[in-house]
């Protein structure tokens, strides 16, 4: 099962994924949608003309995190009573999108409150530099039961909103095309060009997989920027609230082929935090490739992303397949100013999956590419047992070094890459990581070894693939909490494919961090294979 999340904090990782982006109704409870004492209390950190900056903002909440935390007033009457079924018949109009006769390349969407996202988010605009706030009522939403359209009270304001999607011509210049969603907690997703929903990403990770629990922080105000006829990025702001921390946040949304964020994170600690994650990315892997699981399944493979990629502030390029493992796992990447590091998807091919429905191979890369001087720490990555594909069972972020104290105040700025091959997703000059599988040790259809375990990686590309049957190439593999038995490496021919294959053994219940990459002619050929085994 996915780790599990608070009821108070819903996010993602509870949905269906299939259902993320749907709005619905249910039966009424009462006309009130929120008590008159919520109504009355003012909780925009800028009133309606005031001045917006993004300095004012983080100064904001840099104040608030001197202050308890306040949890948000949970919306009530019908609201409140909104279940699974109902919340899907509810739908935005898209004939009420904000910014529709503006000339704007964006059109805005809101998500409807209730069911699990019971707690409201202030949506504000700026315009000409100072603050309105956007406001939305029930005749902004269509209700698919009959009875409840019936019942729900026409022209009532609403004490704000699950969340909201942006649209743009991403694929076509005629078709509004969903770009970016912002719902639940501080879960944000966006596509590149002819890409479909997959993973998400997060403004902060607290604690994630501790035993003091994981803490959400959420998104519990936002402000866009009202863009200009003709101008090709949209700019939000959030504040970023919770028990132990507060934040402002900064959006610069391009959307194209690759859509990218520049994204501005201030953070400001009410707590002693003992693990901060930054740029936090989280995704699914069921089975495929090295790790088919015992899943009685037809398809190949069920995953939103299939490695983690990092780029080391030392110039190593890591491949890290990976797994749906028997209990928590955990690896850390220990590097001082990283490139880049982000959940990949390179199968792109129906036939990696045969899913005529879920359409994996179309789901979003994503890389993160740090601004400035992020210094020493590493990339973690915790993978979750799960048995159902709409789990988001796979989290990957920075943690810095160093331990997080109450009153401190830290800023990161980094790039975040949504599409099919985005900066960093595979290497330029070296060969990749095309595939990994993993049998019994010994030869095939001959003889097995029951106390090893066969790793197959097979390498294409480069510098690699040019190169002779006879080069002096040579393998490079290492094998922590555990011992290499044998490697074996040869090229594929009329592949473009070199293959390596390493034997491993390992005393049962053991954890072992493997890598291996081909080197030859005074440099490294390939990124560098990494894979956690569980000998379970």
């Amino acid at each position: 099962m996915a780790r599990p999340v608070p009821r108070s904090m819903p996010t993602l990782a509870t949905m269906p994924r299939r259902h993320f982006l749907g709005s619905a109704g249910a039966a009424l409870a009462a006309p009130a949608l929120w008590p008159a004492a919520a109504r009355a209390q003012e909780t925009s950190l800028q009133d309606a003309g005031a001045p917006f900056s993004f300095d004012a903002l983080a100064e904001d909440m840099r104040a608030r995190a001197a202050d308890p935390y306040a949890p948000p007033e949970p919306v009530q009457g019908f609201l409140a009573d909104l279940d699974y079924d109902a919340y899907l018949r509810i739908r935005f109009r898209p004939e009420q999108a904000r910014w529709s006769d503006e000339g704007s390349r964006f059109r805005l969407h809101a998500f409807h409150p209730g069911w699990l996202f019971n707690e409201p988010v202030k949506i504000h605009e700026i315009v000409d530099g100072t603050v309105a706030e956007m406001t939305f009522t029930t005749d902004d939403f269509e209700y698919g039961d009959p009875d409840m359209a019936a019942e729900v009270p026409p022209g009532t304001p609403m004490p704000g909103v699950a969340g909201f999607r942006v649209h743009t011509p991403l694929n076509r210049a005629d078709i509004f095309d969903e770009l970016v969603v912002f719902q639940g907690a501080s879960y944000f997703r966006a596509l590149g060009r002819g890409n479909s929903y997959g993973l998400s990403a997060r403004g902060l990770a607290l604690n994630t997989g501790l035993p003091e629990g994981e803490e959400f922080p959420r998104f519990s105000e936002v402000w866009l920027q009202r863009p200009t006829p003709g101008e090709p990025w949209l700019t939000l702001y959030a504040a970023l609230d919770s028990p132990s921390v507060t934040g402002a946040y900064r959006f610069v949304i391009t959307p194209g082929e690759d859509t990218t964020m520049e994204v501005t994170a201030r953070v400001f600690l009410r707590k002693d935090v003992t693990e901060l994650g930054i740029a936090p990315l989280t995704s699914m892997f069921l089975f495929g490739g090295a790790d088919m699981g015992g899943f009685d399944d037809y398809r190949v493979a069920v995953h939103d992303s299939e490695a983690l990629v990092v780029h080391t502030g030392e110039g190593e390029s890591v491949f890290r397949a990976l797994n749906n493992p028997p209990w928590l796992g955990n690896s850390y990447m220990a590097t001082a100013n990283p490139r880049s590091f982000g959940l990949v998807q390179r199968s792109r091919a129906f036939e990696d999956y045969l899913d005529a429905q879920a359409h994996y191979g179309r789901r979003p890369s994503l890389m993160v590419e740090p601004m400035g001087d992020w210094g020493p720490g590493a990339v973690r990555l915790v993978e979750i047992p799960s048995d159902l594909e709409v789990n988001d069972n796979i989290v990957a972020y920075w943690v810095p070094d160093g331990t997080r104290h109450a009153g401190e105040a830290l800023e990161f700025s980094y790039r975040l890459h949504w599409g099919m091959t985005p900066p960093g997703a595979a290497p330029q000059n070296l060969a990749r990581v095309v595939r990994t599988r993993v049998g019994e040790g010994g030869v095939a259809g001959v003889e097995t070894k029951a106390d090893t375990r066969k790793f197959v990686i097979d390498f294409a590309g480069g510098l690699l693939g040019s190169l002779p049957s006879d080069a002096e190439v040579e393998a490079v593999a290492t094998a922590s909490g555990g011992e290499i038995a044998e490697t074996v490496l040869a090229p594929v021919g009329g592949k473009d494919l070199w293959r390596l294959v390493v034997e491993v053994r390992a005393q049962p219940g053991a954890v072992v961090e493997l890598q291996a990459h081909i080197a030859g002619y005074d440099r490294r050929l390939t990124e560098t294979w990494a894979y956690q085994w569980i000998d379970a």
